[in-house]
């Protein structure tokens, strides 16, 4: 049978290298892959033609070639993609910090959409949704068979209007319902603060193009104007981005040395990162945050500072995603992602489907205070001295009130933070604190 015009367009287009372009892809693999199979091509083909003809709704060429692309790269592994105008808009705005929908960071597993991380100040994260749910509807719409693109679209929607995603969580019996709003997203990439009047606490959402410029600004502002012993770098529930911030973030930190290097098929997507001499906290201790929610981007950051001995790594497992995407225009308003490429931490070190191993495990915790401890203390004992100083009598319901008061501050809120904060001002009594002279104390 003779094929039509389209079919002999279509063959011909999959067999055409550009004059100059043919010896590249050739240099990239073993030369029998190089020459598409006849056959395979004859029944692709066949099948194209019995869709086109055959199908319940006519469907023109361009769409079924689109859907072709689109398979094609679906296929490959999670991240690659294909990105339509609208898709490619979305991917350039995503990266400078605004953008509309709901403000989480999503994948796919087992059909189903997978929740990589909320972000912070967005209506996901405030409605409670966790890195590793399930969403497996969207208001009446079972997700079950659409690709990662479809059920993005069906998430998007003006300012203000209300969705229902149907979420399965691990640990609970039943899938449950939680609505959002809508909202214009607007990512406030680093945020810092100062924590018990010594200790910066510096978090950053996700990786933007100025989140490395950001960052530096926030560390020179903070450590001129106030007497800083340690910093807290929070990168949990951060899904990624730009990968240059990630090495410039690290650079602040590291005086020298690789940040990341990255190993593909093609030259040129072998690079070595490097940072500069220089650690503009002129060795501060630091502790870095990590969790399941730390992907991409952010375990680069975590796997550079662990490797060269520059912070303590806390919390729980990355999420491990060790690859490159790059983003390749096919025309004007149409590009494919594609990966290329796998990183590597300073040691050698694949993150990919492995993640960051802290080097202190501290799982996110609910606590609560135990009944029952109300003992006697000194300070009840009839006729007991009083404090040699005239410190004030500390009884046991004040220690119960101390304690409901903690658990009800940082310890109770976040647990992992709480613990970070502990351990940082270990670090720096035993870095920073000079030994006691006995005599002195006596004298």
């Amino acid at each position: 049978m003779a094929l039509r015009p389209s079919l002999l367009t279509l063959a011909v287009l999959l067999c055409w290298s550009p004059v100059g372009q043919a010896a590249e892809p050739a240099a990239a693999g073993p030369t029998s892959k190089s020459v598409l199979p006849l056959e395979d091509l004859r029944v692709f083909t066949k099948a194209y033609e019995h869709i086109r003809g055959a199908y319940i709704n006519e469907i023109d060429d361009k769409t079924l070639l689109e859907y072709a692309i689109r398979g094609m790269l679906e296929q490959l592994d999670p991240h690659s993609s294909y990105l339509d105008a609208s898709s490619f808009e979305d991917l350039q705005v995503h990266t400078t910090g605004e953008f509309g929908g709901l403000g989480i960071e999503v994948g796919m597993e087992d059909g189903f959409v997978k929740v990589i991380a909320p972000i912070d100040d967005t209506p996901a994260a405030r409605a409670g949704i966790e890195a590793g749910d399930l969403i497996i509807k969207i208001d009446d719409t079972a997700l079950k068979g659409l690709n990662l693109n479809d059920a993005v679209e069906r998430m998007r929607g003006p300012k203000g209007s209300k969705i229902v995603l149907t979420i399965i969580r691990e640990g609970m019996d039943q899938p449950f319902d939680v609505t959002l709003v809508r909202d214009t997203i607007k990512v406030r990439s680093v945020r810092t603060e100062i924590m018990d009047e010594r200790y910066l606490y510096l978090r950053i959402a996700q990786f933007q193009v100025n989140t490395g410029s950001d960052v530096r600004e926030a560390l020179g502002k903070q450590n001129k104007d106030k007497n800083l012993q340690g910093i807290i770098l929070d990168l949990r529930n951060n899904p990624g981005g730009v990968l240059q911030a990630s090495v410039e973030v690290a650079d602040a930190f590291l005086d020298g040395g690789v940040v990341v290097y990255t190993e593909g098929r093609m030259p040129q997507s072998n690079f070595n990162y490097k940072a500069e001499p220089g650690d503009i906290t002129d060795g501060l201790p630091l502790v870095v945050l990590i969790n399941e929610g730390s992907a991409s981007a952010s375990e680069i950051v975590a796997g550079a500072l662990q490797d060269h001995r520059r912070a303590l790594v806390m919390g729980t497992r990355s999420f491990g995603k060790g690859s490159v995407q790059t983003v390749i225009p096919i025309t004007d308003e149409k590009a494919v992602k594609l990966t290329t490429a796998l990183y590597y931490t300073p040691n050698g070190r694949s993150i990919q489907a492995q993640g960051i191993e802290p080097d202190l495990v501290i799982e996110r915790a609910e606590l609560t205070a135990i009944k029952g401890r109300g003992r006697i203390t000194e300070a009840q004992l009839a006729g007991h001295l009083g404090n040699a100083k005239g410190g004030k009598d500390i009884k046991s319901k004040e220690r119960e009130d101390e304690r409901n008061a903690i658990l009800d501050d940082l310890q109770g809120k976040d647990n992992q933070l709480y613990e970070a904060l502990n351990m940082l001002k270990g670090l720096t009594f035993f870095k920073k604190t000079p030994a006691i002279n006995p005599t002195a104390a006596a004298e």
